[in-house]
């Protein structure tokens, strides 16, 4: 029996469309919002928060720095990359320079499993395209911590994800992701010191162009003086 055009055109639209469906990342994503929703009731008491978060039409929530409490809370990226679960080390992540612990969820970012990529480094970028390796669609790094040339939605998701490990109740905040204040120093003294030697270049071209504009004085002068 011939299959209606009109029932077999949904069906091939559909089949289409779940062929080109990332599941780890639908997964992912449903998980995240399924926790963001639990701790919505738990936070703020609203037990139809689900709904919402679920649907995906609710606005990811505000993260406030308490700038007295979190001042003297900072990593560097040379330590945050040690916090790997290796050897002991905990495992450690970092989302829009907020570093978070996440060693609670081992099964999800221990290694080999499906978020280690995350973990040892500022991967924002990743949570917000959903590309845990190689480049994306813009020609950047997946896991780089850079925001540049990415959608208004996909600065959502990486807010969303962001208020999953403010709000988790397994997992900590850390502190604020900074460089390491000896490399800037010895960048600082590697500048002063390419400064002083140009500087120092200058002063000898300098003296060198005065000492050649005497000399073509003094012959200009012993010429004339032999024309007399």
């Amino acid at each position: 029996m011939p299959v209606p055009i009109w029932l077999a055109a949904p069906v091939v639209v559909t089949g289409v469309l779940l062929a080109r469906v990332d599941y780890n990342l639908f997964f992912m994503k449903f998980f995240r919002n399924l926790s963001r929703s639990k701790a919505r009731a738990r936070l703020h008491g609203n037990k139809y928060a689900m709904i919402p978060v679920m649907l995906g039409i609710e606005e990811p929530m505000k993260i406030e720095d308490d700038i007295h409490a979190e001042s003297g809370m900072t990593i560097t990226r040379e330590m945050l990359e040690e916090m790997d679960g290796f050897d002991d080390a905990p495992l450690y992540l970092a989302i829009k320079g907020r570093v978070y612990d996440v060693s609670a969820g081992d099964r999800f970012y221990g290694d080999g499993k499906e978020y280690h990529d995350w973990v040892g480094k500022d991967a924002s970028r990743s949570f917000g395209t959903g590309c845990r390796g190689g480049i994306d669609r813009t020609g950047m790094d997946c896991l780089s911590e850079s925001l540049e040339g990415l959608t208004a939605a996909e600065i959502k998701e990486i807010d969303r994800w962001l208020e999953l490990y403010e709000t988790h109740d397994k997992y900590t905040f850390v502190g604020h992701l900074v460089d390491d204040p000896v490399n800037d120093i010895l960048d600082q003294v590697g500048g002063d010191d390419h400064e002083e030697s140009e500087s120092e270049a200058g002063e000898e071209k300098d003296g060198a162009s005065e000492s050649k504009t005497e000399e073509e004085e003094a012959t200009t002068t012993e010429t004339e003086t032999v024309e007399i």
